[in-house]
Parts: structure tokens; sequence; C-alpha cells
């Protein structure tokens, strides 16, 4: 990066503020809260001044809605526009979440904003709302596909079991997800025929 490319003390101008921006609100918003994560450290983060900052995103409740609105806008498309799995793969494929000792799963971002935002009316909270339904749809689709005898009930079922993953892997440190998946065949199984 040239001189003439830095603003003022050493800081990035103008030409891409506002993907650094997201990139940093997605970074920081995951690792420490909504809530805990100013702007002033959220532009530092960035290299973008307040001023700048301010000029994409009128609010930090703005900022905080589309960083909920780009997280996930296709609903884990690798997971159930993957016609390389049967749909029963695919269900059980929603609980393959990468953890590990060094690579700990954040909260979900979705019920992190909803518990980090009281504002029922907040756009944030009804983008996590959103998400949530559409998780539950996809779900419910695949479980159809799958020829559950209730795939609303299954897709429920199984929405429940991973956010339950997500919360108890964050709190306790450890991979709940590897259980949940079991848990998930049980119920799978359970609800398609054979």
């Amino acid at each position: 990066m040239t001189e003439l490319e830095k603003g003022p003390q050493g800081r990035r101008r103008g030409r891409g503020a506002r993907e650094r921006i997201l990139t940093a609100s997605q970074q920081l918003f995951r690792e420490q809260g909504i809530s805990h994560t100013g702007m002033d450290q959220l532009c530092a983060v960035a290299q973008v001044s307040k001023r700048t900052a301010y000029q994409h995103f009128s609010t930090k409740d703005e900022l905080i809605t589309e960083y909920l609105r780009r997280f996930d806008p296709e609903v884990m498309p690798g997971v159930f526009d993957n016609t390389e799995l049967t749909p029963r793969e695919r269900l059980l494929a929603a609980f393959d979440v990468p953890t590990g000792p060094d690579d700990v799963t954040p909260l979900c971002p979705y019920i992190a904003a909803s518990v980090e935002i009281s504002d029922q009316q907040h756009p944030a909270r009804r983008q996590a709302h959103d998400y949530k339904l559409a998780i539950a749809a996809r779900l419910t689709e695949t479980a159809r596909e799958a020829g559950a005898t209730n795939p609303e009930e299954l897709g429920e079922q199984l929405a429940l079991l991973l956010d339950g993953a997500a919360a108890r892997t964050r709190v306790l440190n450890a991979d709940a997800f590897r259980t949940a998946a079991a848990i998930a065949a049980v119920l799978i199984d359970a609800a398609i025929p054979r």
C-alpha cells in the first residue's frame, strides 16, 4: 500500500472500507459480543475513521443488522444444497460443526444478538427470528424429502437440538455437536418409516 492510500494516522482510505468494517464486526462481535465491542475498537480493527464508519452505517444498530444479514444469507447451503448427500445425510450434516481444543465454536450469532438486544422490534432481533425460522424450514423440507411421517415436528426438533448444541458447546467449552448428532440420528430414524 502506498502512502497516498493511507489516511490520517496511517489508516487505509476509501476503497473497501465497508467490507473492512463488516469483517471487523464479524471478528469482534463473535469474539467478545456486540455490547462489548465499541465503535472506536471496531474502527481501529477495520482501519477506518469513525466518520467513514458512520458514512457506511448510520448507527451501530444498522451495522449489527447487516452483520447478521450477511452471516449466512443462504441458510447453510453447504448442507442443504449438497446433492451428493441423501436427505438423511443432509439432516445429520447440519450437526457437523468443526470444533477442537483450540477452535471453540462461538455462540450462534443469531442467539447472541437476541440475548444482547432486548428490544423485540430491533431489526437485528427480527433478522435473528427470521433466520431461526429459515433453519427450521430447511430442516423440515429436508425431513419431508427423507420421508418423515411428521416433517414439521422433526424439523423443529432438529432446530432445537442445533441451538442447544451451540449454546452447550459455548458454555462448557466442549463439543456438544457430536452428542447432538447421535440424538438427531435416533430422532431421524424414528421419524422415517423403513
